[in-house]
């Protein structure tokens, strides 16, 4: 038998099997809500049941604690119905014409633009079209069903070639490839868009961009769309890097700030080097300082799980920013050779 999911306040419905997680159902409707991971690590995709019981599923202490599951908290990508439930999640939207594809692509460029950083691009066939939100990742397809999650860093707009941003782990089974033996014209095979992280376009609201490391990839898909459709909405962009090296596409966004009045753009270095005379600390606390109140913003953060975890928590507790007005995804990074 399949439970009933009512969601809140939108009074929006669908069904969900019990062996099937209450985002895997609402996916599978044309539903999405954010979330990142979809193993339960990165809490993006955390909401309330409001009645009705769900089996919990696996997830890790830190995207859900003690206190979360006594004010009636889950993880839509673990929870599972065990009864027909009322859930709240103020974020859910129907995706309209996206679809989830399967589809190969050739290596057109490998630019090393960081040390431990690749600008990957990938050629589309030219029979094929593709469609996504900016700020949706894509999971490339490995040997023995692994997969690899990484987002888009071009706008939809770019037809035919796809932008990715690949930090080198070491031990990595997929970085490791694309650092060593991945050369131009090799074939990938990739699964997507997925991802519930994208610039809600229905609102008028001031953007806080906010990004760690190669965070900025969504970031700039982001920018651009937001750019080629002619958009005059406020966004500040925060990029956090541990130093000035790290910042691998600074002029970019340096460039955008200049061009355009609504664009402003805050580089912030945690551990900087002798002679920078920017933004120093944690990047989310210098959104902090410059906005004590976000009560009538957006913000948009992606990177680091800890650095996301800080900014939802403080821009809520300090800032007054509607829990709902938080858009994420938490780059999660897999063992070393698994």
């Amino acid at each position: 038998m399949s439970y009933q999911i009512t969601v809140q306040p939108s009074g929006a419905s669908y069904s969900a099997e019990p062996d099937e997680t209450l985002l895997d159902a609402a996916l599978r409707q044309g539903l999405s809500m954010p979330y990142g991971c979809k193993d339960g690590a990165c809490g993006a995709c955390k909401g309330t049941v409001q009645s009705g019981t769900v089996d919990l599923g696996r997830y890790q202490a830190h995207a859900l604690t003690a206190e979360d599951i006594a004010a009636g908290k889950v993880l839509f990508c673990c929870a599972r119905p065990t009864s027909d439930l009322s859930i709240e999640n103020r974020q859910m939207i129907r995706m309209g014409d996206i679809q989830v594809k399967v589809m190969p692509a050739r290596v057109e460029k490998l630019d090393k633009v960081a040390p431990d950083v690749i600008e990957l691009h990938l050629r589309l066939p030219a029979s094929e079209k593709f469609q996504f939100y900016a700020g949706q990742y894509i999971d490339f397809l490995l040997k023995d069903g692994k997969q690899r999650s990484y987002s888009l860093a071009s706008a939809p707009e770019k037809e035919g070639v796809l932008e990715l941003h690949i930090r080198h782990v070491p031990g990595g089974l997929f970085t490791d490839q694309v650092f060593g033996t991945m050369k131009v014209k090799d074939i990938l095979r990739f699964e997507g868009p997925h991802g519930g992280f994208f610039l809600r376009e229905e609102s008028s609201k001031p953007v806080i961009l906010l990004a760690s490391g190669t965070g900025f990839a969504p970031i700039k898909s982001i920018v651009e769309h937001a750019l080629a459709q002619g958009s005059s909405r406020p966004l500040h962009i925060y990029w956090g890097c541990r130093k000035q090296s790290d910042l691998y596409m600074n002029a970019l966004p340096e460039d955008w700030a200049g061009k355009y009045p609504h664009i402003q753009y805050t580089p912030v270095l945690s551990e900087p080097e002798a002679g920078w005379t920017g933004r120093t600390g944690f990047v989310h606390q210098a959104v902090i300082a410059d906005y004590p109140s976000l009560a009538g913003h957006q913000v948009y953060a992606c990177g680091a799980p800890v650095m996301i975890d800080a900014a939802r928590k403080d821009f809520l507790a300090q800032c007054a920013l509607p829990e709902e007005e938080f858009y994420s995804d938490a780059f999660t990074f897999s063992a070393p050779g698994k």
